[in-house]
């Protein structure tokens, strides 16, 4: 599930289900492509990995989502599991249209865009696309991958948060 607002008039069952869903603290990621205006960035907490052999993972995105074109069709992408300091960036890409602007990513050849501080980065194909319910499940073969110390950044119940080895 991605971190845009629900729909504009749910019932009381769906803010239930949602604050059900809710009380899964999840990482909180960004997942980076090229759009034709640019690189672009999302907020999802819907990560996990899928098989160690071949290395793959997914993510999920809302059909809702104005991103929604440019991660459906992205042929490449990166996912960032952010740090514990990066709330900023996770609120930043959360909503709306959030280009990148040159200094603010790197890339390797042929890569997709990449932010500079991640927990984990992993450079990805798309390996298939299912889609299911309101979303689409992304399944990508990685191709790369970094990983650096530190805490990681939390979503639960609605609030940003931190886990780290002295919690």
């Amino acid at each position: 599930m991605t971190l845009e607002p629900p729909p504009e008039h749910p019932t009381d069952e769906t803010r239930a289900y949602r604050r059900a869903l809710g009380s899964f603290a999840t990482g909180v990621c960004v997942v980076t492509a090229d759009s034709p205006q640019g690189p672009l960035g999302l907020t999802i907490n819907s990560f996990t990995s899928v098989s160690l052999e071949p290395r793959l993972l997914l993510w999920c995105i809302d059909e809702r989502s104005e991103r929604w074109p440019i991660f459906a069709a992205a042929e490449h992408f990166a996912v960032h599991v952010l740090p514990a300091e990066d709330r900023a960036t996770a609120e930043r890409f959360a909503r709306g249209v959030a280009l990148l602007k040159p200094g603010e990513f790197e890339r390797r050849e042929n890569g997709p865009p990449c932010l500079p501080e991640a927990l984990a980065r992993f450079e990805c194909a798309v390996h298939d696309r299912i889609q299911m319910g309101d979303h689409m499940v992304v399944v990508g073969r990685v191709l790369a991958f970094d990983t650096a110390e530190g805490d990681a950044l939390t979503f639960w119940r609605g609030r940003f948060g931190s886990l780290g080895a002295d919690q």
